[in-house]
């Protein structure tokens, strides 16, 4: 159960889920059951709003922890010189 913003520097208690955002992850649970299958279990983090706008949720060899959002590639403008001929 999720009861607090998955950033390790915030902490926030979850009361609502009007603001923030859940993130959900299948994660190997690391054992067999009786068919020899590895069993997977979901594990559900959730970003405060404050978080939310700057930081996601990244899953990785390592675990799962909360990163920077990246920045967003911005656009060159292109601009068209041309000639208007009035008539």
């Amino acid at each position: 159960m999720v009861s607090n913003c998955a950033n390790p520097n915030c902490g926030k208690p979850l009361h609502y889920l009007r603001e923030g955002r859940i993130y959900v992850f299948d994660v190997p649970a690391g054992t067999d059951d009786v068919s020899g299958k590895r069993t997977r279990r979901l594990e559900h983090f959730w970003l405060c709003g404050a978080c939310a706008q700057t930081m996601v949720m990244q899953q990785s060899t390592e675990g799962i922890r909360a990163v920077s959002r990246p920045q967003p590639r911005l656009h060159r403008e292109t601009t068209v010189t041309g000639q208007f001929l009035a008539s």
